[in-house]
């Protein structure tokens, strides 16, 4: 018989995975007033409750951000309080390049991109 995250009093990974979202939605580059979530720079984010742990793929709007170091701080902070979770990577990708086209609807509405 397997014993699922929920029946083991953990959280499963579709709920931590919520929190999380919730979570970058609360992180900015400090140069654009829309949170990382929505400007589409969070490229993946898998969460594994058994092995309490989270990864995240990330990139940045442009490769010279001078703040790199302390929005990918920021967003393995926000995911580990969020979650609860013992450990979480942030990896900082650059394939594919970021472009607008990934921003949600919401952070063009908010940068009056539409």
């Amino acid at each position: 018989m397997s014993v699922s995250p929920t029946s083991a009093g953990l959280p499963d990974a579709g709920e931590l995975e919520a929190r999380i979202i919730e979570a970058l939605k609360t992180v900015y580059d400090p140069e654009i007033p829309v949170n990382i979530y929505d400007l589409g720079l969070i490229y993946d984010l898998s969460v594994d409750p058994l092995g309490n742990h989270a990864d995240i793929e990330m990139t940045l709007t442009a490769p010279g951000c001078p703040v790199a170091e302390s929005i990918l701080e920021s967003v393995e902070n926000a995911t580990r309080h969020a979650s609860g979770l013992d450990s979480v990577k942030v990896k900082l990708v650059w394939e594919p390049p970021w472009t607008p086209d990934r921003m949600s609807m919401r952070a063009k509405l908010e940068l009056n991109m539409v």
